[in-house]
């Protein structure tokens, strides 16, 4: 068989996140395997691979966000494409966040609801027990947010980054707020290796984690 038929299927990746008792605070948990479209060599916007970020809920985890993630269409094309939704009572809402970030070089993953990097459908709104959602604001106790939510630093693919992460302060009243968004940066930095084209292989500490598959 020609070995050129083989390529990477990435799945079950996952990072999470530990406060300083070494309590589990948050996690990022790879959801839909980032394969390529038949076809192709690359993970296409009809089929990207998906993240959900969870939160402790008492002895279970909670659905908090969800990021899904692809390469931009074209022959040479180098950014990664990605949309990330809130969830609200289990129930993804509305879209917070969707634009793209150079392969090559990395970037920036921004929401900020003044920003054109975001695409809210509703006005954020801050819950009293700390975590942020697309709600109307009509909820009691809630209040508007407005402006700067978070912003990540990635590096671009290949490159051994350590994101740099920024949360807006109203967004922050717990341990768990300030996770959220970093396994959130977690994931959109293991992204960008995902969706590298899928004859290039892997940074040495990734392979052990994704699988061969035939197409």
């Amino acid at each position: 068989m020609d070995p050129c038929s083989f390529v990477r299927v990435i799945v079950g990746w996952s990072v999470t996140v530990h406060d300083l008792s070494g309590s589990p605070v948050a996690m990022a948990s790879m959801v839909t395997p980032f394969v390529p479209s038949p076809g192709s060599n690359r993970v296409n916007r009809s089929s990207p691979g998906a993240w959900l970020i969870l939160r402790p809920d008492g002895c279970t985890w909670k659905p908090w966000g969800r990021l899904e993630a692809w390469r931009e269409s074209g022959y040479s094309s180098d950014a990664l494409g990605y949309r990330f939704e809130l969830f609200q009572d289990g129930i993804a809402t509305a879209v917070s966040a969707s634009s793209s970030i150079s392969l090559k070089n990395g970037g920036s993953f921004v929401i900020d609801v003044t920003g054109g990097n975001t695409t809210a459908a509703s006005t954020p709104t801050t819950s009293p027990q700390g975590s942020w959602d697309l709600g109307s604001g009509s909820s009691a106790g809630s209040r508007p947010a407005r402006g700067f939510v978070m912003s990540a630093s990635v590096e671009g693919v290949g490159k051994r980054s350590k994101p740099e992460v920024e949360v807006g302060v109203t967004h922050v009243t717990c341990t768990e707020d300030a996770a959220a968004h970093v396994a959130l940066a977690a994931a959109v930095d293991l992204s960008l290796d995902a969706c590298r084209l899928f004859s290039q292989k892997l940074r040495k500490e990734l392979r052990q984690q994704s699988q061969l598959g035939v197409v």
